[in-house]
């Protein structure tokens, strides 16, 4: 078994364009999320439903109730299509999951740090929809609405006044 990495030949969107896919998405799934506060997809859930707009919904075959909220058991499952599915599976479920988000009505299909599979992205935007790799939803909202410092990331803004939380 080879250990190289493939290359990437993919080019995702700009920062303005990811900015632009969450103004414009109204709800994200969150498709492998998970009820163990110690998986990145509860964190990220965490955060989405304290500190976003969003209607977010959770996708996982198993579980029930995630930060009490209930979970679907797939895509097709959601009462409405969701404007951003949020991906936290493995790699060669990706292209699968791109069907699924397509079959759903989803705009955007976006890939958590770590995840890059350049089949499923493919899939994806020969149906349309836009397509986010290797980046979290979260870190890219948090980033974008002057958030980093809620996680512990350096904002790189001095500033003797305190944020005004809206």
């Amino acid at each position: 078994m080879s250990t190289e990495t493939p290359e990437r030949t993919w080019v995702g969107p700009s920062a303005g364009e990811r900015l632009n896919l969450l103004r414009d998405a109204k709800s994200i799934a969150i498709v492998g999320a998970s009820d163990k506060p110690s998986r990145a997809s509860y964190f990220v859930a965490t955060y989405l439903l304290s500190s976003s707009p969003y209607k977010v919904y959770f996708v996982n075959p198993v579980a029930t109730e995630i930060l009490g909220q209930p979970v679907y058991k797939s895509l097709a499952d959601l009462p409405e299509s969701p404007d951003l599915v949020d991906v936290f599976r493995k790699h060669d479920d990706l292209p699968g999951v791109a069907q699924e988000a397509i079959e759903a009505g989803a705009k955007t299909l976006w890939l958590q740090l770590g995840s890059w599979n350049e089949e499923a992205a493919a899939i994806a935007e020969n149906a349309g929809l836009s397509v986010v790799m290797d980046r979290c939803v979260k870190i890219e909202h948090a980033r974008f609405h002057g958030g980093l410092h809620l996680a512990g990331f350096d904002t790189g803004v001095i500033s003797s006044k305190r944020q005004v939380r809206a």
